[in-house]
């Protein structure tokens, strides 16, 4: 069903008859596989050449959901039943493959947004790739809070004559057998590939800026996911944390005595204000303790061969890794609009940061995972379905 001619002709703008959803992620596909069900067709444009590409192209070998299935699930279709409990990264991308196959899930590949913005003229929203032009009533803004990987800006780091790899590069220690490695950052990723590392007889660094909450990812048998959630239905949020360090330092010891002190802000506190996730210790602990990955502070200046710290010490590497993390890359392609912050995310806080203006909806943007993408997804669905009912109930009476 139509609402508007499509123009396809020479450089016209193609019309897209429902929503137009920029990223074919995991929240670019439940959010179509949702409208789909209310029977709602859209368009899922996406930059690279594949869908997840995030999870495809960016993530080392090792990597395995933090979290137990049943929380990355996602809307209207679960993991196969002989998944393990943590599915591992290529088992999270066949199950990615199948769940598009399953809701006839087809993006526009290579089709990267260079400017999308809403048109004030004619109420709809113009969306421009490299080589098209697409116009809907509704764009759903799907790229997450992960798009770009985050550099810092290290002194000297420009000197330094061995390799500097982001994270986004990295697949395993394979090739860094023997080495001196520092691995900037002590998040989920830095703790990975340090252990990665290790585990490849290399001998990691890893450098610790700032505090860091640590959690087994496990509490007597069930994940630390799960207790956190289920005692956050009964008990105050920081009770809740307060309980969740409380047995951290019972069954990690307390971290502060290996150079990672934490934050007074409680893990979920802090994850929900900042997106500041606490690492789940999958091993990474151990060698820390055993002096096999060892802790470092700030680095001051990189140098030719290694690096000087803040605390006095000098250190010869062969390879750097940074473990920094990615960011939000929309505000370099949304224009206009108000709805999200200078550093592409929501201004408004979960639960009601999946509706923007104009018909403008964000999925993906909530720092709670894939739980937040599975709530976003069905919330904005049902909200253009009720539109696009309403809408054909004109066209129909109009005839």
């Amino acid at each position: 069903m139509g609402f508007c001619k499509a123009q396809v002709a020479g450089n016209h703008p193609k019309w897209v008859d429902g929503p137009i959803i920029v990223g074919a992620g995991p929240s670019g596909l439940a959010v179509s596989a949702c409208l789909k069900n209310n029977g709602v067709p859209s368009l899922v444009l996406e930059r690279s050449d594949c869908l997840a590409s995030l999870w495809q192209e960016k993530t080392y070998d090792r990597l395995k959901l933090h979290l137990p299935r049943k929380f990355c699930e996602l809307p209207l279709l679960g993991f196969p039943e002989n998944f393990p409990k943590y599915p591992t990264k290529h088992q999270f991308i066949s199950y990615l493959e199948a769940y598009a196959q399953h809701f006839s899930i087809h993006p526009l590949y290579r089709q990267a947004v260079e400017r999308a913005e809403f048109d004030q003229s004619v109420g709809l929203w113009r969306v421009k790739t490299q080589d098209s032009e697409y116009v809907s009533r509704w764009l759903v803004v799907a790229s997450g809070e992960n798009a770009e990987p985050v550099v810092p800006e290290i002194p000297g780091i420009e000197n330094f004559e061995g390799p500097v790899v982001h994270t986004s590069l990295y697949k395993s220690g394979f090739g860094f057998r023997n080495q001196r490695v520092l691995v900037v950052g002590c998040g989920n990723s830095g703790m990975e590939v340090s252990l990665d590392l290790c585990r490849h007889s290399a001998n990691p660094h890893m450098v610790v800026r700032n505090t860091v909450h640590i959690l087994p990812r496990e509490m007597f048998g069930f994940s630390t996911f799960g207790i956190a959630m289920a005692l956050l239905t009964w008990l105050p949020l920081r009770l809740v944390d307060k309980f969740l360090v409380t047995v951290a330092n019972f069954t990690l010891g307390k971290t502060d005595s290996f150079g990672l002190r934490r934050p007074k802000t409680g893990p979920i506190e802090l994850k929900n204000a900042t997106g500041k996730a606490p690492v789940l210790d999958v091993g990474a602990l151990s060698q820390i303790k055993s002096g096999k990955i060892k802790v470092m502070g700030s680095v001051r200046e990189i140098t030719r061969n290694g690096a000087k710290f803040v605390d006095g010490q000098e250190k010869e590497f062969d390879s750097i890794i940074l473990a920094t993390g990615y960011r939000s890359n929309v505000p370099f392609w949304l224009k206009g609009s108000s709805f999200f912050t200078e550093k592409g995310m929501p201004k408004t806080p979960f639960p009601s940061s999946w509706k923007g203006e104009e018909g403008l909806y964000a999925v993906g943007f909530t720092r709670r995972g894939l739980l937040g993408t599975a709530s976003d997804s069905l919330n904005i669905a049902k909200d253009i379905a009720s539109q696009w009912r309403s809408l054909a109930s004109q066209i129909t009476l109009q005839r």
